[in-house]
């Protein structure tokens, strides 16, 4: 069996593979699987969705999919967690687990609140979203010659709306930076990866290659993590994803004075929108980032809208 396929089916428990195999052998197309208790679980193939039934065929209707039990629900969750939600309390704490593979299951249920108002426990978890990794080499490939200036990395920002595959050329950028390329040898790579979505790690170990020379904290904040990493492992470049606060961008700062280049990401459909945010507005004018990469969705694909250095002024369409 291919990996990605046999992965698949070894996220459920034994007595529940047999209907989950047509599924494994659309790994390729799949994209997401969710369970919902009382209701046909779901899958995501692309941009369209589909339900299993009992016998694990994919149908197109909700009513002719199998509805999941309360019970099922648990059972998967215990396997996933290897029979120990004890040992995975963190993650759960955090609303989700990352699992071989690097795929990551997002779960939803009743919130249990400590004194100080913060998440103690998610109880009678009711929601799973699996979504599936799919590591793509060489998506970065197109825009790698812009960022690199005489052999050295410029401090480049990814700028796109969710969904649209910034993770994943954020995480191919990173393995090809840290490897090297023919614009630049390979460099030590830090990366704070907080919802373990760039690495994918499993047990520590990362799931996705993210090159050779790349150090990863996982599950940890962008803050405290890009200080950590900065004094611990001296990384030439420094990768975070999803940038979204002024102390986000405070932190960015302070590893760029201590020599550090920068790769990060942002939520955004264009240059205009971002800077209108007052954290990204002050980055801009400062020019803390020498390329901006803007990605679009069109006709259902994502693809790079433009490349524009600190000034805003286009590099390529």
């Amino acid at each position: 069996m291919r990996m990605g396929r046999e992965e698949i089916i070894h996220m459920f428990p034994e007595r529940m593979r047999g209907r989950w195999h047509k599924v494994a052998d659309l790994y390729d197309q799949l994209q997401e699987i969710r369970l919902r208790a009382g209701m046909a679980a779901t899958i995501l193939l692309g941009q369209s969705e589909k339900f299993v039934d009992v016998k694990g065929q994919i149908v197109d209707r909700q009513e002719q999919g199998d509805r999941m039990t309360p019970q099922e629900l648990d059972e998967i969750l215990q396997h996933l967690c290897q029979y120990s939600l004890y040992a995975f309390a963190d993650e759960i704490r955090q609303g989700f687990l990352t699992i071989q593979g690097g795929h990551r299951v997002g779960l939803a249920g009743q919130v249990i609140l400590n004194d100080e108002g913060g998440i103690r426990n998610i109880k009678y978890i009711r929601y799973l979203n699996i979504r599936i990794a799919h590591q793509i080499k060489g998506a970065a490939d197109p825009v790698m010659r812009f960022l690199y200036d005489k052999g050295q990395v410029r401090n480049t920002l990814l700028v796109s709306p969710p969904g649209c595959g910034k993770t994943t050329m954020l995480r191919d950028i990173i393995r090809q930076v840290s490897d090297g390329t023919t614009f630049g040898q390979g460099v030590n790579v830090s990366v704070v990866d907080e919802r373990s979505e760039i690495a994918g790690s499993y047990m520590g170990i990362p799931q996705n290659d993210v090159g050779r020379r790349t150090d990863v904290m996982d599950g940890c904040p962008k803050v405290e993590g890009m200080m950590m990493l900065i004094r611990s492992m001296a990384p030439r470049v420094l990768a975070v994803d999803e940038l979204g606060s002024e102390r986000d961008i405070e932190a960015l700062r302070m590893a760029s004075g201590c020599g550090c280049k920068l790769i990060a990401t942002v939520h955004g459909e264009s240059l205009e929108e971002i800077q209108n945010k007052k954290y990204m507005r002050y980055v801009m004018e400062e020019g803390m980032f020498d390329r901006y990469v803007v990605l679009e969705r069109q006709d259902g694909n994502c693809v790079v809208e433009g490349i524009y250095d600190r000034e805003g002024q286009r590099c390529i369409r």
